[in-house]
């Protein structure tokens, strides 16, 4: 069943394509259906190495795609979303770094470009209507233009893996070979891992279902020691050695996936309103995150630090349900990058198997260091009579609480 419209249309279909059975049998699909060419685009955020970009353009020239394009997009992720799930410090349920999902807006984004640099007016996706992606795709393309036509016939039409692998055999296209039990998906801020054990809330997927850190756990490493540098929030430097943002998140992953870090399973709320679990691991977003966050700490007062968890909480919200184009992101982001004007300084980690320790921080903008005073030892700016002052104007609250509970007439 098709719609008027994109049959009626001449323009290439814009098809974003990642190689697997869904987006595969779409390139055929799409191109008999609707007698219109399909261009095959690959958004990289992360985790596609040279051979993997070829095979993907193969693939896609040789299951008819008239053109197959590679838009490299790490920077953008990292300079338009990265660097503000680091502002904000944002984990999904107090635990998941938010590390595949969040760069569907940025792909949405550079597909629409593409649409228009192409002449068309019809961009299509190979989601499914089980998931989270079919709903972040659509609400940022058509956020970004409403005017055009998004096609998905894998949810639209019902399509069914069975169904799908028959109609590529049976046209002589080449079926993409069957991978694991487990789905995995990987980007620059981490891998998510889906399998029969997350389609349940009981237990943890088997070692060797860990793509960064198989076995790592029974096979432990001795303790290393690295020094993150930020400035101004941006993480720019690792073991003094100044770093492009991208390169030294790919570099952290490297040095923390084998000892285990960075690995959890998250249990959530779907775009769809249901509950959703997913392993992941993000060793390169939970050092940054964990380091961000003590450097905050010294270097933001106590009031900076709550008003910036609350709008980081809806902004990791806003991310995650692919709204991060309305203009509410854009506020938040403002309100994220003035809270790190003053956000510079090196943390020390300590990578231990399976966890993280920070050994210490240091910033030029400390808080700390900035009193005269020494905790728990010394008295700086204010006296002992200050204190003690403070201490009775704080407790007046409780004091006049207490009285009123028990109904006494007795004055202050």
């Amino acid at each position: 069943m098709t719609t008027s419209s994109a049959s009626s249309s001449a323009s290439p279909i814009i098809l974003a394509f990642s190689g697997g059975l869904d987006t595969s049998f779409c390139v055929p699909w799409l191109k008999e259906t609707y007698d219109r060419p399909v261009v095959t685009v690959c958004i990289n955020t992360g985790g596609l190495d040279d051979a993997a970009a070829k095979n993907l353009e193969q693939r896609a020239l040789a299951l008819g795609a008239r053109e197959h394009v590679l838009v490299e997009a790490r920077q953008i992720f990292f300079d338009r979303v990265i660097r503000f799930l680091i502002a904000g410090n944002v984990r999904r349920g107090h635990l998941y770094p938010l590390c595949v999902g969040a760069e569907r807006g940025i792909q949405a984004q550079l597909l629409a470009e593409i649409a228009t640099e192409r002449g068309s007016d019809t961009v299509a996706h190979g989601c499914t209507a089980a998931g989270n992606d079919q709903v972040r795709f659509e609400v940022a393309l058509r956020t970004i233009n409403p005017a055009l036509e998004v096609l998905a016939p894998v949810r639209d039409q019902a399509f069914v893996r069975p169904e799908q692998i028959a109609y590529l055999e049976r046209h002589g296209f080449p079926v993409p070979a069957k991978g694991t039990a487990y789905s995995i998906n990987r980007g620059l801020w981490g891998v998510s891992i889906g399998g029969r054990e997350t389609l349940n809330s009981r237990g943890s997927i088997p070692e060797e279902a860990w793509v960064l850190s198989p076995d790592a756990l029974a096979h432990p490493r001795p303790a290393e020691t690295h020094v993150v540098g930020f400035d101004q929030g941006i993480p720019v430097r690792l073991d003094g050695a100044p770093l492009n943002p991208v390169a030294l998140i790919e570099r952290l992953e490297a040095l923390a996936g084998p000892f285990g870090i960075g690995r959890g399973i998250h249990v959530g709320d779907t775009v769809l309103g249901t509950k959703g679990r997913v392993a992941f691991e993000a060793p390169a977003a939970d050092v940054l995150l964990t380091a961000h966050r003590e450097l905050e700490k010294l270097t933001l007062s106590a009031l900076q630090l709550r008003i910036k968890d609350t709008v980081a909480a809806s902004y990791g919200d806003f991310v995650h349900e692919g709204k991060q184009l309305d203009a509410a992101c854009r506020d938040i982001e403002a309100l994220l990058a003035s809270s790190q004007r003053f956000v510079t300084g090196d943390v020390h980690v300590q990578f231990r198997t399976g966890s993280i320790f920070i050994e210490g921080v240091t910033s030029k903008h400390s808080l700390m260091a900035a009193t005269k005073g020494v905790y728990g030892e010394s008295a700086g700016e204010w006296t002992a009579a200050d204190a003690l002052g403070y201490s009775k104007i704080l407790s007046l609250t409780g004091m006049l609480q207490t009285r009123a509970a028990a109904g006494t007439d007795e004055q202050p």
